[in-house]
């Protein structure tokens, strides 16, 4: 099954409700996901052994770890993308033994159709008011105004938020992101991060990023998971306000020396 058939597939609604440490009550269309001992090998290779992991509909969490340790395998998992050699892995407490039409992904790439301009690249699965749908996910990624631009004139920060209002048109129960901001420059993947989080704190979609960088972890997760070496080496809270996650407040310096000491 390809990257591109898990952007395509149409959208079935789930509702549930979770509870923001910076928000009140909010209605929440995020689905549970549930590792229960999973373990995928590809031959002899063991990548994830033994894993149990519980995340809750509308959480945001952060996998974090060094490359080749499984943060990658752990997304296909969720998505239907590959099939876990033993265990059981749940998504709104439905086993996964398939490509889960309730989940997208964001990746590092933006992956535009280059013969597409951005509001049919957005609208690439169609179906009912497609247009209608897909413009109302460009206004929410501050794009209405390039709907009829070229993928090949917009910047990398652009290209990004094209594709996360195509993951998003659909509107996600759950939104897996593999490194999508790694390699944007600095400036431009704060803007990313302070949008992800508007769009976010709006849909309480359950969140899932990898990344390498523990500052990006801690700035946007409210949990951050350490793998290595297919295993879970750390699993903790952000107990920090979103507005009050700054480099200097001395609980974000701890929390990340804590995440580093696993890694």
């Amino acid at each position: 099954m390809s990257h591109l058939a898990l952007l395509e597939h149409p959208k079935v609604w789930h509702d549930g409700v979770a509870i923001g440490k910076d928000t009140l009550a909010v209605t929440a269309s995020g689905l549970s996901i549930q590792f229960d001992n999973v373990s995928k090998n590809f031959g002899e290779r063991h990548v994830l052994q033994g894993l149990n992991l519980e995340i809750p509909a509308g959480q945001f969490v952060a996998i974090i770890g060094r490359s080749g340790c499984g943060k990658t395998t752990l997304l296909r998992l969720v998505s239907g993308l590959d099939r876990v050699s033993c265990g059981n892995l749940t998504v709104g407490r439905k086993t996964v033994s398939g490509l889960q039409n309730r989940v997208r992904m964001l990746f590092q790439d933006a992956r535009l159709l280059q013969w597409q301009n951005v509001l049919n690249n957005v609208g690439l699965a169609r179906g009912n008011e497609w247009r209608e749908r897909a413009t109302g996910a460009l206004r929410d990624v501050n794009l209405s105004d390039r709907a009829n631009d070229w993928p090949s004139i917009l910047s990398g920060g652009q290209k990004q938020r094209v594709a996360l209002a195509r993951a998003l048109v659909s509107e996600p129960d759950i939104l897996l992101l593999d490194e999508p901001f790694g390699a944007l420059d600095a400036l431009t993947r704060i803007e990313m991060h302070e949008l992800l989080m508007r769009i976010w704190q709006k849909k309480r979609f359950t969140s899932v990023l990898i990344t390498h960088d523990v500052a990006e972890a801690v700035a946007l997760a409210d949990r951050v998971i350490v793998l290595r070496d297919g295993s879970i080496t750390l699993d903790i809270p952000v107990d920090v306000s979103r507005s009050s996650r700054t480099l200097v407040d001395p609980k974000i310096g701890r929390l990340r020396a804590e995440i580093l000491k696993h890694l």
